[in-house]
């Protein structure tokens, strides 16, 4: 339990400020972002002597990140570099911590080529490459025996039979065989048959290209000869994949459906022996869940899911439970707890291309789970237990939590970082909201300082207790930052969070007028002088703002929606069920309108920039910045559209860094010009 804890511990834990001393210090700035170091995907080992830990940088072009694989020990601190990166990740320890697994991206031909599975000894000598699949292999697990390890991979038979190397060498071409025509080349044309065919930051979906587990037996050395073996097959891709306890098959789920938007989540589990042999459905339910957890008896397994019904817009995540056996049902641990489980708070500073996540951890005597829940902007932990799904608390020696990594320690002790403040108003309808309030260095509240409301997106996505790099250099740059939870977040229960289900946006905005307003009460907030701001769902109603009130004297709107017509038709998922519209928009027509920011495009008269990823598949630019830039152009309202070439909706929290950066000075570049009052040439019509 001990060593397990940890693991969570420091898999939450992330920026921590230290206190020294603020004359020495200086003012954050946008560029302090390549100076990051961020901690991702913590292992602890079996005896927990050390934590693995994925150790993210950016690189020396700025334009992406760096990944090795690092280790620290809990009794002394001491951290130390394992694998030299620059794309390793996915540390695996082995069940008797002598071997480290890990995925490594080589490269082939100047450019990245298919991840592939290595070992690390830790008695010592260099890592080793032991699978060369075709299309890579990711994703490692060791089995409990500690003989085997499964991975998962998306080759087909052809690309498998093409990978292979030949047994005789090819014969040398003669002249004749030089003039022979070419090979007719493989189309790039797409034919699309199914209504969600590119995913956000992934691209185009390939169905064609499934994703099954293979195994391989575990080398104790680089000339050991393993071979790996495909156990399952077919066009479905299988998810989840967990060991059983005695290493004799493998858990997994599949859904088996070609076309699952059409119908509400379900799971179904099957099993497969590590022998081979045909997968067997153990059994099926109406959710959709996250990464299983087996329990020390192997009898049950733990994990994250949300109900499938009643169709809500938000449906708070819950612990489950559930027999390992035939036909059994899960059963909820904290259907009467009202919070997030499994779910923390949002932030720009998750590390980027990090990968991990906080699964469910079982105690060593299977009589409780810890789990990762969110409450009131913060994210916490807690103990629950088994029988009766009540939270209890984590009593034992040493219970304090204890800071292993500090690695931002140096670039900190730097910068003149400022806490927010926390402050609880109540809205028009009685309702508590919580916000905080991110100052200036150095502030002085006798002063007149300008604002900027930053909205958070989701709209099911909650601020927080968490270090963020966007609001830190707003306050170093002179601004009040406002960042509310209005109603519709997460952390507060499910009827704050579904509240919105049908009106959104509608009743958020006023809970984000009233905080302002409760701000302005205060006296040192200039009313001439406020900016709003916001992403995805922050963008939208960034648009739906300005088209209703007049107060605001410049909006960045980002990643925005602006028609839920256009927006229904073209983004990355579909919206087929009931969720956040009770029918489509062509048998509801005047509820999207209604709903839509580009309905009161007439009435907007603040100054508008909108900052775009051109591969952004999440809120496509033409149903959101693209409409809202050409409609305001027509009415000669000052608008500019800042477009990030190759980036998506993850532009602020995992772009290229020097996009993040961009982005960052052209929103308060913006903020500057129409509330300063500094010029700003680059965006103004020139001939």
């Amino acid at each position: 339990m001990r060593s397990r804890l940890f693991l969570v511990l420091i898999g939450i834990s992330f920026f921590a400020v230290p206190a020294t001393n603020v004359a020495q210090k200086r003012n954050l700035t946008e560029k302090d972002l390549f100076n990051f170091v961020w901690v991702a995907d913590p292992q602890v080992a079996p005896d927990g002597s050390r934590v693995a830990f994925v150790r993210v940088t950016v690189n020396d072009r700025k334009d992406g990140y760096n990944t090795a694989v690092w280790s620290v020990s809990p009794a002394t601190g001491e951290t130390r570099q394992l694998t030299a990166g620059p794309r390793d990740s996915t540390p695996r320890w082995s069940p008797d911590g002598k071997y480290l697994a890990f995925v490594r991206v080589t490269e082939k031909d100047g450019r990245p080529d298919v991840p592939q599975l290595f070992m690390l000894p830790m008695a010592g000598g260099d890592s080793f490459q032991f699978t060369t699949v075709a299309r890579g292999a990711g994703a490692p697990q060791w089995s409990p025996d500690g003989k085997t390890i499964a991975f998962v991979n998306s080759a087909t038979a052809e690309d498998i039979a093409k990978a292979a190397p030949r047994s005789t060498p090819s014969p040398t071409p003669s002249p004749t065989d030089a003039k022979k025509p070419e090979e007719p080349r493989e189309s790039d044309v797409r034919v699309i048959t199914r209504a969600v065919y590119r995913a956000n930051g992934a691209g185009y979906l390939d169905p064609k290209h499934p994703q099954h587990i293979w195994v391989i037996a575990a080398p104790g050395k680089a000339d050991d000869k393993v071979t790996p073996k495909q156990l399952t097959n077919g066009r479905f891709s299988e998810d989840n994949t967990t060991w059983a306890k005695d290493s004799s098959q493998i858990y997994f789920t599949s859904d088996r459906m070609d076309e699952p938007y059409y119908e509400l989540p379900s799971t179904t589990v099957y099993s497969v022996p590590v022998t081979g042999g045909p997968p067997v459905k153990l059994t099926s339910f109406d959710m959709d869940t996250g990464a299983f957890s087996v329990s020390p008896n192997g009898k049950q397994i733990a994990f994250y899911a949300s109900l499938s019904k009643p169709v809500l817009s938000y449906t708070q995540p819950d612990l489950w439970v559930m027999d390992l056996t035939p036909n059994a049902q899960p059963r909820n641990l904290t259907s009467d707890f009202d919070f997030d489980v499994g779910s923390g708070v949002g932030g720009d500073n998750t590390a980027p291309r990090g990968g991990g996540g906080n699964p469910p951890i079982w105690s060593a005597n299977g009589r409780g789970i810890v789990a990762v829940y969110a409450r009131e902007g913060k994210a916490n932990l807690g103990a629950f237990d088994v029988a009766s799904g009540n939270i209890f608390w984590l009593e034992r020696a040493g219970a304090a939590p204890k800071q292993l990594t500090h690695l931002n320690d140096e670039l900190f002790s730097k910068l003149n970082l400022t806490e927010p403040e926390e402050v609880w108003y109540t809205s028009f309808d009685g309702k508590k909201i919580q916000t905080w309030v991110q100052k200036p260095p150095g502030f002085d509240a006798t002063k007149k300082y300008p604002l900027i409301l930053n909205i958070h997106g989701g709209p099911h996505a909650a601020y927080g207790f968490i270090f963020d790099h966007e609001f830190q250099w707003m306050a170093a740059k002179g601004y009040v930052v406002l960042y509310p939870n209005p109603r519709g977040s997460t952390s507060y229960g499910q009827e704050f969070g579904n509240i919105i289900q049908y009106n959104y946006p509608g009743d958020d905005y006023k809970d984000l007028m009233i905080g302002v307003d409760e701000l302005i009460k205060r006296g040192y907030i200039d009313e001439n002088k406020l900016g709003v701001t916001g992403g995805s769902g922050g963008g939208l109603l960034t648009n739906w703002t300005i088209g209703h009130t007049t107060r605001f004297k410049a909006a960045v709107s980002q990643r925005d929606i602006a028609s839920w017509t256009a927006w229904w038709y073209t983004d990355d998922f579909t919206l087929f069920q009931a969720t956040w519209f009770k029918a489509p928009p062509f048998e509801d027509p005047n509820d999207y309108e209604a709903r839509s920011p580009i309905t009161y495009i007439k009435n907007v008269t603040t100054p508008l920039m909108l900052i775009l990823g051109e591969a952004d598949w999440r809120t496509p630019p033409g149903s959101g910045g693209e409409e809202m830039f050409r409609a305001l152009k027509y009415r000669k309202i000052p608008t500019v559209m800042v477009r990030f070439p190759n980036e998506s909706h993850e532009l602020s929290r995992s772009g290229q860094p020097w996009h993040r950066i961009e982005r960052l000075q052209h929103i308060v570049g913006w903020f500057d010009k129409w509330l300063m009052g500094v010029p700003k040439p680059e965006y103004e019509v020139t001939q």
